[in-house]
C-alpha cells in the first residue's frame, strides 16, 4: 500500500479487517518493525481520538511519531497558488514538502469548507498535498471522507458478528445537530460497508439529506426513521449537513434523534456512534450509555485501524 485515501487503495476488505483483527489480539507484534522510523501527524482541525489512536498506533509499531496543529504551532499557511503572499509566511507545497523529509509516513487530517462543493468535493487541498509529499500519505480524514473511521467501524462489525458469518442489517440514520458537519463519516461508512456482502445496508434520513450519488448509488433509502429500524442489528447515528443546499442545516426536528422508543423498534440492535457526540441532541442518555452502546468499541478500534495501515505502508517501503 503506497498510500491510503480511501477503501479504493485496499485490495480486499476483508482481508483487511481480518489482518487487523489479528494485529488487535497481538498489537506488538511489529514492535520493532517501525524501528527508526517516523510518522508525521498533521492536523487542519481538531482532533481528539484520531490523533492519540494514531500516536498509541505508531507507538505499538516501535515508531517516533511527530504532532504539529497547523494553526497553533506552525507559521500561517497559504493554501492558494498564484496569491501574493503579504498575509501568509509560509507556502503549503513548502510546508508540505519540509514535513515529509521529517518522516517515514505523513499521515494528515483537513476538513471541508462546506461553502464550495466543488472544491470540497475535488478534494483540493488534499491532492495537493499528495502532490508535495515525498513519502506515503495517510488520509486522517479529508473533505468527503474519513476511511480510518470506517475501518474501525467495519472491524466493529465484523467482532459482533463473527466476522460476518450471520448476516445482519445495518441502519445508517442521520440525526440532529446544532451545526453544520462534512459528509466525511457517512460517505465513508456508505463506501466501506458496501463493499461487505452479508450486510443489508439502509441509509434514512429527512429529505434533501441525499448523499452525493458516489456513495449513495444501488443503496436503500428512506425517509421514515422507524421504518428502517424494524429488525436492524446495528444502527449507526451521524449527522451530516445537506448536500444539495451544500452545508445548510434544513431540518432542525429534533424527532430524529435516537430514543430508546425507536431502539425497540429494532433486533435489539448495537448502538453506534463515530463521536464525540452530543447528548441528548443526537442520542438520548439510556441509549448512549446502554449495554447496547458500542462506541467505546469502535474508539478503541481507531487505534488498530490505523494500525495495520501503518503496517501495511511500512511493509510496501520496506
Amino acid at each position: 500500500m503506497k498510500n491510503f485515501f480511501s477503501v479504493e487503495d485496499v485490495t480486499d476488505v476483508y482481508d483487511l479487517v481480518k489482518d487487523a483483527l489479528l494485529l488487535k489480539k497481538n498489537p506488538y507484534n511489529f514492535k520493532n518493525f517501525g524501528r527508526n522510523k517516523t510518522i508525521g501527524l498533521v492536523f487542519f482541525n481538531p482532533s481528539l481520538r484520531t490523533r492519540i489512536s494514531c500516536q498509541k498506533a505508531a507507538s505499538n509499531l516501535g515508531c517516533n511519531t511527530w504532532v504539529l496543529d497547523i494553526h497553533q504551532d506552525s507559521w500561517k499557511i497559504e493554501m492558494s497558488d498564484g496569491n501574493i503572499m503579504k498575509t501568509t509566511q509560509e507556502h503549503l507545497k513548502e510546508a508540505i514538502s519540509v514535513m515529509s523529509i521529517y518522516c517515514d509516513i505523513l499521515a494528515v487530517r483537513t476538513f471541508p469548507n462546506l461553502l464550495d462543493k466543488e472544491y470540497d468535493y475535488q478534494e483540493v487541498l488534499f491532492h495537493k498535498i499528495l502532490k508535495y509529499s515525498k513519502v506515503p500519505v495517510v488520509n486522517m480524514e479529508s473533505a468527503t471522507l474519513h476511511p480510518l473511521q470506517s475501518l474501525a467501524d467495519v472491524m466493529t462489525i465484523a467482532e459482533f458478528t463473527s466476522f460476518f458469518k450471520k448476516r445482519c442489517k445495518v441502519v445508517l440514520s442521520w440525526a440532529p445537530h446544532i451545526k453544520p458537519l462534512p459528509h466525511s463519516v457517512a460517505n465513508s461508512f456508505s463506501q466501506w460497508i458496501s463493499k461487505i456482502d452479508q450486510i443489508d445496508f439502509m441509509m434514512t434520513y429527512p429529505e434533501r439529506y441525499n448523499l452525493h450519488k458516489k456513495f449513495s448509488n444501488g443503496i436503500s433509502t428512506t425517509y421514515n426513521q422507524n421504518e428502517a429500524f424494524i429488525n436492524a442489528d446495528f444502527i449507526y447515528a451521524k449527522n451530516w449537513s445537506s448536500y444539495l443546499d451544500y452545508g445548510k442545516i434544513i431540518c432542525k426536528s429534533f424527532e430524529w434523534m435516537i430514543t430508546e422508543k425507536k431502539m425497540k423498534l429494532t433486533n435489539e440492535a448495537k448502538f453506534m456512534h463515530c463521536l464525540p457526540v452530543r447528548r441528548n441532541v443526537v442520542v438520548e442518555d439510556s441509549v448512549l450509555d446502554s449495554k447496547y452502546s458500542i462506541v467505546l468499541q469502535q474508539a478503541e478500534n481507531r487505534i488498530f485501524a490505523s494500525q495495520i495501515i501503518f503496517l501495511k505502508i511500512l511493509q510496501y517501503l520496506s
